[in-house]
């Protein structure tokens, strides 16, 4: 009969490891939590909230295009050439004197003082300043200065005397004697200013003109009254 030979006491297969055995450690590099090894955090970043907060600050298509339209508008009023403003700053009568025979004459011999203002941002260069005197609407004479610069949103005044030596009046002759009979004679005086505004590149063609009609007593060569206004 074979003899069987039984496992003895604290000895174990080789194969089968039994539940008190050492369990062999893994190789270093697979090990979980090394002595020299460093802890890297990543922190979510909210990309789209970023993104969304940083695009609030540019404007949209809508009101960025109303914005430059705007800034356009202003600059175009800004810049826009304008016709100058035209006054008269003083007329000063020196002689007056109308005779009624053999026919009926005006003479007028004033001094006048006209007020130019260029309200542009740059100069403006006018050819001649016109002085036109008439009665009732006839024209009795012109007078016609020399040109002249007037610097931008600056004001330039120019003098003109005013000559007219005996002017026969055919028409509304009778309207001059009732007039002369009353004290006040009424004169109508245009000045024009005309001139080249240099605009860039462009030299734009500019006209100020001013309308009076000026009450003159004849007797003590005096302004009675005096209303003026643009055209």
């Amino acid at each position: 009969m074979a003899k069987t030979t039984q496992p003895t006491a604290g000895a174990r297969d080789p194969l089968l490891p039994t539940s008190g055995a050492a369990v062999a450690s893994p190789p270093p590099y697979l090990d979980p939590h090394p002595a020299d090894s460093y802890t890297v955090l990543l922190v979510p970043v909210r990309l789209r909230h970023r993104l969304r907060r940083g695009s609030g600050r540019c404007c949209g298509v809508g009101p960025c295009l109303t914005a430059l339209f705007l800034l356009l508008a202003l600059a175009g009023f800004l810049l826009w050439p304008a016709d100058p403003d035209v006054s008269l700053a003083r007329l000063r009568l020196a002689h007056v004197s109308v005779v009624a025979r053999p026919a009926v004459a005006v003479t007028i011999s004033a001094a006048l003082k006209v007020r130019v203002r260029n309200p542009d941002f740059f100069a403006l260069d006018y050819n001649r300043l016109d002085v036109a005197i008439a009665y009732r609407g006839a024209p009795l004479g012109r007078v016609t200065s020399g040109g002249g610069r007037v610097r931008a949103r600056a004001v330039s005044y120019v003098d003109a005397d005013l000559q007219l030596d005996g002017i026969r009046v055919v028409e509304d002759a009778i309207y001059l004697v009732e007039d002369l009979a009353r004290g006040s004679v009424p004169f109508d005086t245009i000045v024009e200013v005309e001139g080249h505004l240099h605009f860039f590149f462009l030299s734009i063609p500019v006209k100020g003109r001013i309308s009076c009609v000026v009450h003159v007593n004849p007797h003590n060569e005096t302004i009675v009254h005096q209303d003026c206004y643009p055209e």
